[in-house]
């Protein structure tokens, strides 16, 4: 009897997954198994992050039940989980998605160390290291991988399989979330799992798409479309996701996505790092001012939405998401590690590739050609919301001042109009 174990990581469903597809066709049992890793839920537990997890396993659960497997589920360190089941089931090789933090990459040669790995790409559309520019092993420079990502040819979305065969094992159960984390989630946090992201997919194609590029940037239209946390949980593949929405813009910011990941992939020490430093000299003494960016009180609107609709959704706007970043590094001059860690607990999308790939970015330390780049936050807010419904919808505060006066409440008699709400940390031009 044959016998194969998947390892779910970042990937959770079972549509266009190789890992998963090569497995069941390579072998007579497979035994899917996840692994809720102690360092990571010690590291990156949050409510909201292991609510949405825990949705995506269930989800996940219940699609391998329908092929007549199940999801075995363990607790602790994963490469001490994997070789015990492989030892009660006879199983000698693993099936993997590949990964590109370091904590994953360490993870990977301790697994090597045990069985027969088979790396397949399950969380990139394209894999890190599958391109390179000539006589370097990654792209540091996006456009050049842009113009080579988009003429790549796209594997064609591979269907689940058709039948799944679990060994004699008892599968575990789901945790609850309070067994995990005591802290209740945010109650505007979307459902995760597989069939969510394909309805979300669905309805934005149907709603979204024809516009994207035109207001993507609109911070209160709300037009993204707000597939990210899917994505980094892998509930939807993200070669499916570049394949279906065509020629959009969309398809540019999946390309950023593979960008970073190949990027770490190559340099694992950027996650905490300076990829290029540039002799920047943070301000490390005000922890005052940094309190008061994280909460959403620095007295600048727009920065203060965006950090507050982090705070709601535990999700916030790409476009926000740049500006209360260059508020921070450039402005305030806070040092980028202290912005990405406050998204790394926040973010329910939360990905170290991204995440410190795009902070280094507008902190000038990154892949930037233009590190001296700034982003007026005033400006910004003129041009991202115009009519000033976003800040009004995410600082009440403001809620009486109409049209962009939102924008510059020091102009108004905040005494009389928002006496509650804080005077600017810098000067604002």
């Amino acid at each position: 009897m044959s016998v194969a174990i998947v390892l779910y990581t970042r990937d959770l469903r079972v549509r266009d997954h190789a890992a998963l597809t090569a497995a069941t066709t390579e072998h007579e049992h497979v035994v899917p198994l996840f692994v809720l890793d102690e360092a990571l839920l010690r590291d990156a537990g949050t409510p909201n992050r292991m609510s949405f997890l825990l949705d995506s396993l269930h989800a996940l659960r219940a699609s391998l039940r329908e092929l007549g497997g199940d999801l075995a589920v363990r607790r602790g360190d994963v490469v001490a989980e994997v070789v015990r089941i492989a030892s009660a089931t006879g199983a000698k090789t693993l099936f993997v998605g590949e990964d590109v933090s370091l904590y994953a990459q360490q993870r990977l040669r301790r697994l090597r160390e045990q069985l027969d790995i088979r790396i397949e790409n399950t969380v990139t559309a394209v894999a890190p290291g599958e391109l390179a520019p000539e006589g370097r092993d990654h792209y540091r420079v996006f456009t050049p991988y842009w113009r080579r990502w988009r003429e790549e040819p796209r594997p064609p979305i591979v269907d689940p399989p058709t039948r799944v065969a679990l060994p004699r094992l008892d599968a575990g159960r789901l945790p609850e979330l309070t067994q995990l984390i005591a802290e209740r989630p945010s109650p505007g946090l979307p459902r995760g799992g597989e069939a969510e992201a394909r309805r979300r997919l669905e309805r934005w194609l149907a709603d979204g798409a024809a516009d994207y590029d035109a207001t993507r940037d609109d911070l209160a239209a709300d037009r993204t479309s707000r597939l990210s946390p899917y994505l980094h949980f892998g509930c939807v593949s993200a070669n499916a996701v570049a394949t279906r929405v065509g020629n959009t813009a969309l398809v540019r910011q999946l390309c950023w996505r593979d960008f970073y990941a190949q990027l770490l992939a190559a340099n694992p020490h950027t996650a905490h790092q300076d990829l290029h430093a540039r002799g920047q000299a943070w301000n490390d003494d005000d922890d005052e001012a940094l309190a008061r960016w994280r909460a959403g009180r620095t007295g600048v609107p727009i920065v203060d939405a965006g950090m507050r609709q982090l705070h709601a959704e535990r999700w916030m706007h790409n476009r926000a998401r740049l500006i209360v970043a260059a508020f921070l590094t450039k402005t305030l001059r806070l040092d980028w590690r202290d912005g990405a860690r406050a998204f790394a607990e926040l973010l329910v999308d939360a990905d170290v590739a991204n995440n410190t790939g795009n902070w280094q970015w507008v902190a000038g330390t990154g892949v930037d050609t233009r590190p001296n780049r700034r982003f007026s936050p005033l400006a910004q807010a003129r041009r991202r919301d115009p009519d000033g419904d976003y800040v009004r919808r995410y600082v009440p505060e403001l809620a009486k001042l109409s049209g962009t006066a939102a924008h510059e409440p020091w102009r108004a008699p905040l005494a009389d109009v928002a006496p509650e709400y804080p005077p600017p940390l810098a000067r604002i031009a």
